[in-house]
C-alpha cells in the first residue's frame, strides 16, 4: 500500500456474519454450480442432470436436497405413463435470481479461460433481440464504475471487529 492509500472502511469491521461468506455455503462446492447450470437451461429430470453433468448419484441426491432446503429449487412432480411418480426439478425465484451469477461466471471465463474454438456458451436476449447478453456493475445513479472505483461500506448489518 503508498503512502496515500488508505485501507478500506471494511477493514474495521467483523466477517462473522460476512455475505459472501453465507453464499458460499450454499454454492462454495463446483458441484452445486453444476446442477444449476442444467437447470437454469431446461434439464430438469435427476437422470438427465445426472448424466449431463457427470455427477455422481448420490452427490446429486445431496445437492438437490440442499438446493431445496435453500429455497433455490422446487419440486414439481410428474409421471409417465405406467410409472410412479417422480419429480422435475425448477428454480424458484431466489434461484432465477442467481442467473446473473452464472452470465458472470461465463463472461469472466470466455475472457480469461478461453478455448481455441470459442465460447462453447453464448449467454443471448430471447426473442427478436437475440443479443449478447452480458453482466455490468451499475450504480443506483446510473454510473458503470470500474471494479476500482466500487467500494465496499459496512452496512446495517455490520459489526464493529473484536
Amino acid at each position: 500500500m503508498t503512502m496515500t492509500e488508505q485501507p478500506s472502511a471494511a477493514m474495521n469491521w467483523s466477517t462473522e456474519n460476512c455475505t459472501i461468506s453465507r453464499t458460499m455455503e450454499i454454492l462454495g462446492d463446483k458441484w452445486t454450480f453444476h446442477v444449476l447450470r442444467e437447470v437454469f437451461v431446461g434439464v430438469r429430470r435427476f437422470e438427465d442432470i445426472r448424466s449431463r453433468a457427470g455427477i455422481p448419484r448420490q452427490v446429486l441426491t445431496e445437492r438437490l436436497a440442499a438446493l431445496i432446503e435453500r429455497g433455490l429449487i422446487r419440486r414439481h412432480p410428474y409421471r409417465l405413463p405406467g410409472q410412479r411418480e417422480r419429480s422435475e426439478y425448477r428454480l424458484t425465484q431466489a434461484g432465477l435470481d442467481l442467473y446473473p451469477v452464472l452470465v458472470a461466471m461465463i463472461q469472466w471465463a470466455d475472457q480469461y479461460l478461453p478455448l481455441d474454438d470459442g465460447p462453447p456458451l453464448i449467454p443471448t436476449h430471447r426473442g427478436d433481440c437475440g443479443g449478447k447478453v452480458s453482466v455490468a456493475l451499475q450504480c443506483d445513479g446510473g454510473h458503470e464504475p470500474t471494479p476500482r472505483e466500487v467500494s465496499l461500506q459496512p452496512g446495517p448489518g455490520a459489526k464493529p471487529r473484536s
